[in-house]
């Protein structure tokens, strides 16, 4: 006797065991057994009819198969799309933003961008990332649970060098816990590098996330791995090596001898060739135009922007026009078309007639005045008064002027020299000990000045490698 399609329905699920309760189950089983249900039904119906054997059991053999064909390819779109619907929504997208921002990575710069721009300003994370080998914090989000120091020692002791790599999660006293549920954060650990993320909502990310991110976090190191290996190599061939020359040609050879000036530098780029640069510039015997910079990024097109801005500078006729100066320097940028290339820059004119600094800082976070007083030497903080040059519409590009005294020493640096950190992931330029030594050392002449600096980076550094440029030019007024 025939059966009808309800009944055949329930033939199938009786035999394979299938619950078929709720809309969606019964969606999923209904893909899942429409192809045998529908061949029970077409043999059922075929074995009432007078057609021969051969056509009986091959029409629906080959219904079968295209049916099992379309019902997998149905069930495998509709698991797709749910699962971008669960990882592209709700709190999981941020972290699904992340993943594709660390595709694109290809400097632990970037990275550092990408924490802040999506985990800190938009998923309210903590991020602690650690090189356990070297015992070195390559980031830590400030004014956060991943700053204190207590909470990176207790990491350190419960996850020590040779802990194995793969994704864990964390309690609430930092250590694992085996249900994400129960999590406020997770750490990644590959090739004996921590990536710490403290995170109160863990539990409502989609589970698949964390092994999406894991393998983004490892083709980023294995990326950057490969990157560093490859600049090492390139610093050793002879093109780069040119090219670290031609650069250098830009900058002063020999410092002008000028009346109530002396002067002192110190040019260490972190590979060959750099972004930093800096001139002294003679304008009248009374006046005398200083400039120290930092283009953004490193390698060929960093040097290429500060060979660009040098030159600028250099063939302007005008250069008691420090505002015509920013604006040429800010269109030869933006000529070059080069993406998301752009320099800070400090420019003014030391002028020992009048006893007066007038400059302009495009950004520059470290320009100083140490002036002497009754207890000794101060520090007079210049602050920015224009945005960065060569990326953004500069409207507002304002004049500043300091006093200046007989003894006063005007510091510009990179923030290669204030950003040093040590150990503890506390940088250079924060500690007391920075501004003693500036203090204890103005009273020198400039070069000993620079010495004592340069000698405080390494051993606050510890010797170690340094992680950008540091540049420094020092003006004493006498």
């Amino acid at each position: 006797m025939p059966c009808g399609p309800l009944q055949a329905m329930w033939i199938v699920a009786l035999a394979s065991g299938t619950p078929v309760s709720g809309t969606l189950s019964m969606l999923f089983f209904s893909l899942r057994t429409l192809p045998l249900m529908l061949s029970i039904i077409l043999l059922s119906t075929a074995s009432e009819s007078s057609v021969s054997p051969v056509v009986t059991i091959g029409i629906p053999a080959l219904v079968f198969v295209c049916i099992l064909l379309a019902g997998t390819l149905i069930r495998k779109s509709i698991n797709r799309n749910l699962r971008k619907k669960l990882i592209e929504s709700g709190n999981t997208k941020l972290f699904g933003d992340f993943i594709d921002k660390l595709r694109f990575c290809y400097s632990l710069d970037d990275l550092y961008q990408a924490i802040q721009d999506i985990l800190e300003l938009k998923a309210d994370c903590a991020v602690l990332f650690v090189d356990c080998e070297k015992n070195y914090v390559l980031y830590n989000s400030p004014d956060r649970i991943s700053s204190y120091y207590t909470v990176r020692d207790k990491l350190a002791l419960n996850f020590p060098l040779s802990w194995e790599d793969g994704v864990f999660f964390l309690g609430d006293n930092l250590g694992i816990v085996s249900s994400y549920k129960e999590a406020r954060g997770f750490f990644l650990s590959f090739n004996q590098k921590h990536f710490y993320v403290f995170c109160r909502y863990i539990c409502h990310f989609d589970t698949e996330i964390y092994s999406k991110l894991y393998e983004e976090f490892v083709r980023f190191s294995q990326r950057i791995e490969t990157l560093n290996s490859l600049a090492e190599i390139s610093t050793l061939t002879k093109e780069w090596e040119q090219l670290a020359e031609t650069q250098v040609s830009f900058l002063p050879r020999q410092m002008p001898v000028i009346d109530k000036l002396k002067f002192a530098a110190y040019y260490r780029p972190l590979v060959n060739v750099s972004g930093d640069y800096y001139t002294v510039l003679p304008i009248t015997p009374e006046k005398t135009l200083l400039m120290l910079g930092d283009v953004s990024g490193k390698g060929l097109p960093a040097a290429l922007i500060m060979g660009l801005v040098m030159n600028t500078v250099k063939v302007m006729q005008n250069k008691e026009d420090l505002v015509g100066l920013i604006s040429g320097v800010d269109k030869a940028i933006k000529n070059m078309h080069l993406q998301d290339k752009y320099t800070v820059l400090f420019i003014g004119i030391v002028d020992t007639e009048k006893m007066k600094f007038t400059y302009v800082n495009a950004s520059m976070s470290d320009p100083k005045i140490l002036t002497r007083g009754p207890d000794g030497y101060r520090i007079k903080e210049l602050q920015s008064t224009a945005s960065l040059v060569g990326i953004i519409d500069m409207d507002d590009v304002h004049i500043a002027e300091q006093r200046l005294f007989r003894g006063d020493m005007i510091l510009l640096a990179s923030d290669g020299v204030s950003e040093v950190m040590d150990e503890n992931g506390v940088e250079l330029g924060d500690t007391e000990l920075f501004t003693n030594t500036l203090k204890a050392s103005a009273s020198k002449q400039p070069q000993q000045f620079v010495n004592d600096i340069v000698d405080l980076i390494f051993q606050y550094n510890g010797d170690k490698r340094l992680h950008d440029d540091v540049t420094m030019l020092v003006a004493k007024v006498g």
